[in-house]
C-alpha cells in the first residue's frame, strides 16, 4: 500500500505525515503529477484560500493527475481546504471552480454572533447512511473532532453526507462518494478519533 499527501503549497504538510507515522503508516509527500499513478491511496490536505489552491493544482499539472487517479477507482481523501476542493464551486473572495467531484458549493459562515474562523473542537453527528461508513468505523456518533475553517460546503447531495456538525447552521463534516472523501476537520488534530480515521482511511 503506497499512500500519498499532495503537495501544492497549501498546507503544513509534516502534520498529516507525523499523524500517519503514529500509527505506523509509511507515506509519501509527492508534489511531481507524474508520479501518482504510482500511488494507491491520495491525501489532499490544504490550509489558506480555495482560489489559490486550484491554481495552484491547475498550473502544476496535479488537478488532472489526481482527476485520472480517481477515475482509475483509488481513493483519495480531502482534508479541510482539501474536502472544499472536491466540490463544484467556491465563492470564497470571488467564484471559483473546484475539482468538480462531488455536487455542492463553499460558502461563508453567515453567523454574526460567533467568531470565524470555527476554531476548536466540535461534535459531529453522523447520518443514518454515514454512520455505517467504513470511514467511521469503530468511532461513536457524536464524537468530537478539530476545526479550523471560515468556509463551508453547502447544496451538497444527501447521499454523500456522512456526519455533520453545528456553529451557526449545520455544516458537512464528513462526506463520501465512493472512492471520494473529504473530512471538514483535522484528523491530525484530533487526537485518538482522527488517527482513527487516518487509519480506516489507510485500511479501505
Amino acid at each position: 500500500m503506497k499512500i500519498g499527501i499532495i503537495n501544492y503549497n497549501m498546507g503544513n504538510l509534516a502534520n498529516v505525515k507525523n499523524a500517519f507515522e503514529t500509527i505506523g503508516i509509511k507515506t509519501i509527500i509527492e508534489n511531481n503529477p507524474s508520479n501518482i499513478p504510482n500511488y494507491d491511496k491520495l491525501i489532499l490536505p490544504g490550509v489558506g484560500a480555495f482560489g489559490d489552491a486550484i491554481l495552484n493544482l491547475q498550473t502544476t499539472g496535479m488537478k488532472e493527475a489526481l482527476i485520472e487517479h480517481i477515475k482509475k477507482g483509488k481513493y483519495i481523501l480531502g482534508i479541510c481546504l482539501g474536502m472544499q476542493l472536491l466540490f463544484e464551486k467556491s465563492k470564497e473572495f470571488g467564484e471559483h471552480s473546484g475539482l468538480e467531484l462531488m455536487q455542492g458549493e463553499i460558502i461563508k459562515f453567515e453567523t454574526k454572533t460567533l467568531s470565524i474562523p470555527h476554531t476548536g473542537w466540535n461534535q459531529c453527528h453522523f447520518t443514518s447512511m454515514g454512520i455505517q461508513h467504513p470511514l467511521v468505523k469503530n468511532i461513536q456518533d457524536k464524537t468530537y473532532l478539530y476545526f479550523v475553517h471560515s468556509y463551508h460546503a453547502t447544496s451538497i447531495n444527501p447521499t454523500n453526507l456522512v456526519a455533520q456538525c453545528f456553529y451557526g447552521e449545520k455544516f458537512p463534516a464528513i462526506v463520501a462518494k465512493e472512492n471520494i472523501l473529504g473530512i471538514q476537520a483535522h484528523p491530525e488534530k484530533s487526537h485518538q478519533n482522527g488517527l482513527k480515521i487516518l487509519s480506516n482511511f489507510a485500511a479501505l
